[in-house]
């Protein structure tokens, strides 16, 4: 007998009449006949069956097992009877499974499965498939278990075939943003690090239930100049150049401890993109210190068989507490730093700053709301007085634009021109600047018409010299708000102007042959070559602040200062060039700018920028002092 004990007839059981008993073909097997012989043949499809099964009583104890059972568990099959099934293979190790089972023990569930590992007397581990179902017309339930670790070992290789890089056989990113989702999930089922530890270190982590710290760690880096090793040496020196900066990452995160998950995973995130994903960080200075273990590793030339190249990595690096934040905002801060090692000039490891982050989305912000802006009417125009240094009459004034934001509040030129520059909404700006300018100038010679004109100076990007018809915009604004030529100045960087060629160059001398006149702004800051002067249509120079400033002290003046001073004014006047001082702040300024020969000045000692109303009451009145 196979140990299934006999059981009695069920009363729901029918007579079986089709079965013949013996040779007589006319004898009907009776109802007990009927179940004696299903018993048998139950009893020897149990042993001979090659899935290992147990039958069960409702208290979970093995009431009988066949021989597959007692091979997979390395043991008799009869050594199982009247053991738990539960500890035989592994039921109750945690809550869920447990209740799961109990509930079909108990009647009130009618299957259940799952998969568990298990140990084998000789050592080795097993996967088994666990199947739990009450058996029909018995107070027992059957108990299956079907090895699974063929099938588990091929998914466990499919899997790392997937969530591995073929070049470096590092995880890809894939399981790297799978590991760091899984470690913020561990953290916030912790809880909250401790809230009165600063930002950047640990406090007290004992609270942790596993003794974590409640932080977490990355850095982002990118290889500077990799594309250039694949263009030249091509993509099969590339991969082994990857495959050996992979080695060496690896070695930088393993000489820097384990956390409870293991080492610090090393991933390639694709390119020449990695990334070290530091789990229970201790604060910035330990992804610090890793950073710039890396930097140093990478510094040193690879030999990649009688090749030597020498690499360079920029390094973004977040590190800050887990509880609260996701891995799409770790990684947006990560590769947001990671941009500005680039932008701070590369071959280096920069932490994340949320004040400079926060500059960054205000950047953003103003960029996303700035052409519409053009066409809400948000910007309006300030003008800020160009004295004569000799009477102090006003003789021009420069348009400032200012931006009105709903959001921000009046924004200054340095605020939001690079960005205009940067998409090109410059242009439409610059053209509404313009216009703007021109209108205003030609309105205070109507109201002054005994008064002497002032002329407007606008500031002009390179940009709308490049990517509009500048000339042609300037020619229909004179004509649209009959403003004499004379009376406009356009200024320029002296960076813009210096290279000037081609068509700048055309479009400067068109414009200088209407009349208008050309302006080198902040000249002293770029090339200062001296030799494009006599080449450019150039009307006036600008002399930077920073000149200027360097005549506040009086007392302890510096000679080298005026002496550079007046060699640009006497050089710009031998060339037909009047010079106008920025920043004039004081009237010892003024002074000594007027004793060296500088034709205007501009600056607070005058005024600062103000509206159109402000400058029509100027026009025509005292001098200002100088």
């Amino acid at each position: 007998m196979s140990g299934i004990p006999e059981e009695p007839v069920h009363p729901s059981a029918k007579p079986v009449l089709t079965e013949r008993h013996g040779s007589d073909p006319d004898h009907a097997l009776t109802p007990s006949e009927s179940r004696e012989s299903e018993l048998r043949d139950y009893r020897a499809a149990f042993r001979a069956t090659r899935l290992a099964m147990a039958m069960v009583d409702r208290a979970g104890v093995v009431v009988a097992a066949n021989e597959a059972l007692g091979a997979l568990l390395g043991t008799e099959a009869a050594a199982l009877r009247e053991q738990a099934a539960a500890d035989l293979v592994d039921l109750a190790s945690d809550g869920r499974t447990w209740h799961a089972y109990r509930e079909v023990l108990g009647g009130r569930r009618s299957r259940f499965r799952c998969t568990r590992r298990l140990k084998h007397p000789d050592g080795r581990s097993l996967w088994a498939e666990v199947t739990v179902s009450p058996v029909p017309d018995s107070p027992r339930v059957l108990l299956t278990v079907a090895d699974i670790s063929d099938r588990r070992e091929l998914q466990a290789r499919l899997r790392h075939l997937q969530m591995h890089d073929p070049v470096t056989r590092l995880p890809n990113r894939t399981l790297f943003f799978e590991r760091l989702t899984a470690a913020l999930e561990s953290a916030a089922a912790e809880g909250p690090a401790d809230e009165d530890a600063p930002d950047g270190s640990y406090g007290s982590y004992q609270s942790y239930g596993h003794g974590g710290t409640g932080r977490i760690g990355i850095c982002y880096l990118d290889l500077d100049g990799f594309k250039a090793v694949n263009d030249t040496l091509g993509h099969r020196v590339g991969d082994r150049l990857l495959a050996a900066v992979a080695s060496r990452l690896t070695e930088c995160a393993d000489g820097y401890g384990y956390t409870r998950n293991g080492g610090h995973l090393v991933a390639r995130l694709g390119g020449d993109e990695f990334a070290i994903l530091v789990e229970d960080s201790t604060g910035t200075e330990q992804l610090a210190d890793l950073a710039q273990s890396v930097l140093e590793a990478l510094q040193e030339p690879f030999d990649l068989s009688g090749q030597r190249l020498s690499v360079s990595a920029s390094i973004g690096v977040v590190e800050r507490r887990a509880h609260g934040s996701s891995a799409t905002c770790l990684m947006q801060a990560a590769d947001t730093t990671l941009y500005w090692a680039k932008a701070d000039g590369k071959a280096r490891w920069t932490l994340f700053d949320p004040e400079r982050n926060a500059h960054r989305m205000t950047r953003q912000a103003l960029s996303s709301t700035l052409r519409p802006a053009v066409e809400r009417e948000e910007f309006a125009l300030e003008y800020q007085p160009l004295v004569d240094l000799v009477d102090g009459a006003v003789r021009g004034v420069e348009a400032l634009v200012r931006w009105n934001h709903p959001q921000f509040g009046t924004l200054t030129p340095n605020r939001f021109v690079g960005i205009a520059e940067e998409d090109g909404s410059i242009v439409e700006l610059g053209r509404w600047v313009l216009r703007t300018a021109c209108r205003q100038a030609r309105q205070w010679q109507k109201d002054h018409p005994g008064d002497r004109p002032i002329f407007v100076s606008v500031n002009v990007a390179v940009r709308q010299v490049w990517d509009s018809d500048l000339v042609a915009d300037v020619a229909g604004i004179l004509v649209e708000t009959g403003l004499a030529p004379h009376l406009l100045q356009l200024e320029l960087t002296e960076s813009a102007v210096m290279g000037s060629a081609g068509r700048p160059l055309q479009a400067l001398q068109a414009l200088s042959d209407m009349g208008v006149r050309i302006a080198i702004d902040d000249f002293g800051t770029g090339y200062s070559n001296l030799a494009y002067l006599s080449r450019l249509p150039v009307s006036v120079l600008k002399l930077d602040g920073s000149f200027v400033r360097g005549f506040q002290d009086e007392e302890h003046a510096n000679p080298a200062d005026e002496l550079i001073v007046e060699a640009l004014v006497q050089l710009a006047h031998r060339l037909g060039l009047t010079v106008t001082a920025e920043c004039v702040e004081t009237a010892g300024q003024a002074a000594r700018l007027r004793r060296i020969g500088c034709d205007t000045g501009q600056g607070w000692l005058y005024s600062r920028a103000v509206p159109p109303d402000r400058i029509a009451g100027l026009i025509g009145v005292a001098p200002l002092p100088v």
